[in-house]
């Protein structure tokens, strides 16, 4: 029987999330399966990958054939580079030990590298709050400034309403003065 190493649709719709099954290569892709050997989110950021890794090998090992997608999810997740090192063990080129230490480095190293992406993006984020926050501030700012420049407009204008006003009653108050003065010196 052919075998097939392959992702099994599941979730909702527009919200994909995948089982990766061993399967008939005659089998739909959500049919019948032998086993499933783990899990593939690729909703989150970094995709979501739980895997069993020892029947991944098993399976890689016995001949079942991945999809594209399952390649790439195995060869990130270091089942090719085991399944390489493993043929350097039966040919003899080093021992378990050393194909165990070799496969440790490389997770190890490719560990680093992912947290590494992990700061660099937590910097970008802040780097760009930062910058959003900036001109925010720029932006109060100016508002702020228009505000006050609309106040004191219409405060110099209240105040030369004021003066006007002020203006027209003093010269109310001298045109009344001279009248007053008149109307006394006229009964006298």
């Amino acid at each position: 029987m052919a075998t097939k190493i392959r992702l099994q649709r599941g979730g909702r719709k527009g919200y994909a999330f995948y089982s990766i099954v061993i399967a008939d290569v005659r089998a739909p892709r959500d049919g019948k399966f032998t086993e499933k050997i783990g899990t593939y989110n690729p909703n989150t950021n970094p995709a979501t990958v739980s895997l069993n890794f020892e029947r991944a090998l098993y399976w890689v090992e016995t001949g079942a054939q991945p999809t594209d997608t399952v390649r790439n999810i195995l060869s990130r997740e270091g089942v090719y580079l085991m399944k390489h090192l493993k043929g350097g063990v039966k040919k003899g080129a080093f021992d378990e030990a050393t194909c165990q230490k070799k496969f440790d480095a490389w997770k190890a190293d490719k560990q680093k590298g992912l947290e590494k992406v992990a700061a660099e993006e937590a910097k970008a984020k802040k780097d760009a709050a930062a910058k959003e926050l900036a001109q925010e501030k720029k932006m109060n700012e100016e508002i702020a400034k228009k505000v006050a420049e609309k106040k004191a407009a219409a405060e110099a204008a209240k105040a030369e309403e004021e003066a006007a006003k002020a203006a027209e009653a003093a010269a109310a108050e001298a045109a009344e003065a001279p009248a007053a003065e008149e109307a006394p010196a006229a009964e006298a």
